[in-house]
């Protein structure tokens, strides 16, 4: 019998392909697109991580959630400097949302106000996701703009406060086999996992006709 977590990593592991793989990603990552792109992403991460963590507050002491929120995971202030380094210090009168991000913070507080074992879903796909494959688009943002290693425009990605992010990743795996939560809810989550990354592939789709190739 798999664990929870293998259960939910591979259940979400084709969405999840997707989503990495998206026209979009693929060509900010191939250095095809310039940093007006990469700026115009991080504005759309600013909405999908205001929702995560204003949520969070309130499920601190949900017997689901709670043990989940983790400061040092929190990203906002991180995504802020960014931002500032990005569109200088005025870069909040300028912060737009699509629509595919507008749909996506919505399902996160949707999930954080009614269904705590919802936004664990949400917080899994992101948080891990950031810890694991968003190495790999600091490294290629640094390379391609030009960016001091883990300084302003790719904080995002660096997470000062955690020292093992392997030994993080256990961790956090261990909490998801112990949720306390009955097969059907289980199989509910491991159902908006999934959403989730729909919901991020959307977004992707959005940003790839925002910032076409020329043929």
């Amino acid at each position: 019998m798999d664990s929870f977590a293998t259960l939910i990593r591979t259940a979400s592991h084709e969405q999840h392909v997707q989503a990495e793989t998206s026209t979009f990603m693929s060509d900010l990552l191939g250095g095809r697109l310039g940093v007006e792109a990469y700026a115009r992403y991080t504005e759309q991460l600013w909405f999908v991580y205001e929702a995560l963590e204003s949520g969070a507050h309130g499920l601190t002491s949900d017997p689901v959630a709670g043990p989940f929120i983790q400061p040092e995971l929190f990203r906002l202030p991180s995504l802020e400097r960014d931002l500032a380094h990005l569109r200088g210090p005025g870069w909040r009168s300028t912060l737009a949302a699509l629509p595919a991000t507008r749909a996506y913070a919505a399902r996160v507080t949707e999930c954080a106000r009614t269904w705590p074992s919802g936004y664990v879903a949400h917080h899994y796909t992101r948080y891990l996701g950031d810890l694991s494959g968003g190495q790999i688009i600091r490294g290629k943002a640094e390379q391609t703009w030009g960016f001091a290693r883990k300084g302003d425009g790719v904080r995002f990605y660096v997470f000062e406060d955690i020292t093992n992010p392997a030994a993080f990743k256990r961790g956090y795996r261990e909490l998801l086999d112990a949720i306390p939560a009955d097969d059907l809810e289980k199989q509910r989550m491991v159902g908006e996992c999934k959403h989730a990354f729909t919901l991020n592939t959307a977004v992707f789709g959005a940003l790839g006709e925002e910032f076409p190739l020329s043929a």
